[in-house]
């Protein structure tokens, strides 16, 4: 399954979507790809596509949270000439144009409920109803979707459809974050670092061992899609030149380049301590001495704003998403 091969990376966490992913993609199965922003979703959604029954056939893709609720509409199911103010001629929907193919709905978490509703209803049945339309039409199109947030949160909170959540999560592939593959870090500079030397003409960057030693120690809250950013950026201004730790963005340096006097005799107590709790410990109070400012917070703990509120996601703090 060649396509497959497009994914870098060979830490276990990976290997084991790759091949439930591989399975799924032999199967018409309706997929539901978890996972935070820049984590590879799209990616996924491509591979499988490729390689199923399908991969000859149309493959298009929308973002949910793209579209104010009555254009998403239109754009999935079409609408008819008159069916509202500027809807000078008939329009055919993704669903109608991807007949007999696939659609991937990114962001599906951003779907209004009206919408949600008339998904379903497809789902079940093949159905789509236009736009001003009162004769439905029935097409063959598999959904692979994709969700950067917690669905069963959503469908608790009352934002998102029970029956649909279900009718989606057929097969859910839980796509990890990159704090979370480490191993894989060290692959996917190689390959990026190669890929921006050959878009730009340019002799691809080393690094050393300190450099990378920190990019591994990063936080990545941004995940692969931040990695690529970054790696694109030092092998425009570092071409040809060894990359070390003082090249890096100050959120590297260990101290969010902020100049903090920190002791460096600390000893670990003898009976030992829970290092985890002693971070919670250590933003909370950060955000108590602040009145819950995030960026001075971050500033005392040496972070950048989003290392933290990456940090404060992890151990459930109230508001970190925000």
């Amino acid at each position: 399954m060649g396509h497959f091969k497009t994914i870098i990376g060979h830490s276990p966490s990976l290997e084991s979507i790759i091949r439930s992913a591989k399975m799924v993609a032999a199967t018409d199965v309706t997929v539901l790809i978890k996972g935070e922003t820049g984590t590879g979703k799209e990616l996924f959604a491509n591979a499988i596509q490729k390689e199923s029954t399908r991969a000859d056939k149309p493959f298009i893709s929308l973002n949910c949270a793209a579209l104010s609720e009555s254009l998403i509409e239109s754009e999935l199911f079409g609408h008819k000439k008159g069916a509202f103010t500027g809807a000078a001629t008939n329009k055919v929907g993704l669903f109608e144009s991807a007949d007999g193919g696939t659609v991937f709905l990114d962001e599906i978490n951003s779907l209004p409920l009206s919408i949600q509703a008339k998904l379903l209803r497809f789902l079940e049945s093949g159905e789509c109803l236009a736009v001003g339309d009162t004769k439905p039409y029935f097409v063959n199109v598999r959904i692979i979707a994709a969700t950067n947030a917690d669905l069963n949160q959503q469908v608790k909170a009352g934002a998102f459809r029970r029956d649909l959540y279900y009718r989606l999560d057929v097969v859910p592939l839980e796509l990890p974050p990159l704090a979370k593959r480490l191993e894989d870090i060290e692959h996917l500079i190689k390959h990026f670092m190669a890929m921006a030397a050959d878009t730009h003409g340019i002799e691809p960057p080393a690094i050393s061992k300190q450099a990378l030693n920190a990019l591994k120690s990063h936080a990545w809250p941004g995940n692969i899609r931040e990695l690529r950013n970054l790696c694109e950026r030092l092998s425009i201004l570092l071409a040809g030149k060894t990359i070390e730790p003082e090249n890096l963005p100050t959120e590297f340096s260990g101290s969010g380049g902020h100049s903090v006097s920190i002791p460096t005799n600390f000893t670990l107590p003898h009976e030992g301590l829970n290092l985890e709790r002693l971070e919670v410990d250590l933003i909370q109070q950060a955000l108590d001495r602040t009145k819950g400012n995030r960026s001075k917070s971050a500033k005392l703990l040496g972070l950048t704003r989003d290392t933290l509120l990456y940090r404060m996601q992890k151990h459930g703090f109230k508001g970190s998403e925000k």
